[in-house]
């Protein structure tokens, strides 16, 4: 149970940098950040497998860069879900997502290692 409290921090902290960081990308406030890391972990958890599995020809064929327009693509989706969080077009929730990849990988490195 802690270890899924420290990531839901991590991830709610990584998107709250990611809002200031990305033009196009708006947080009303602390519980929406809270809302959609929450929102964003049961998608990447329920729906993301399942998308990559229907995509598999695509994504072999882009060598896996695909997988970073899926991981854009629910990203918007999430924002969408969420009232308090705005994404204002794919290509904000495109480099939102690899931005938020990038320092949430780095956060749990961080903490989870010690």
């Amino acid at each position: 149970m802690l270890q899924f409290l420290v990531r839901w921090g991590i991830n709610a902290f990584s998107l709250f940098i990611v809002a200031h960081i990305v033009k196009g990308i708006e947080v009303s406030s602390t519980l929406a950040v809270l809302a959609i890391a929450l929102v964003l972990g049961v998608i990447n958890a329920l729906l993301r497998p399942l998308i990559i599995l229907v995509t598999l020809p695509i994504n072999v064929l882009t060598l896996g860069v695909f997988t970073l327009f899926i991981n854009g693509a629910l990203f918007l989706l999430a924002s969408k879900i969420v009232k308090g969080f705005l994404i204002t077009g794919f290509w904000p929730a495109f480099w939102g997502y690899i931005i938020f990849s990038i320092i949430s990988f780095l956060l749990s490195l961080l903490t989870l290692s010690a």
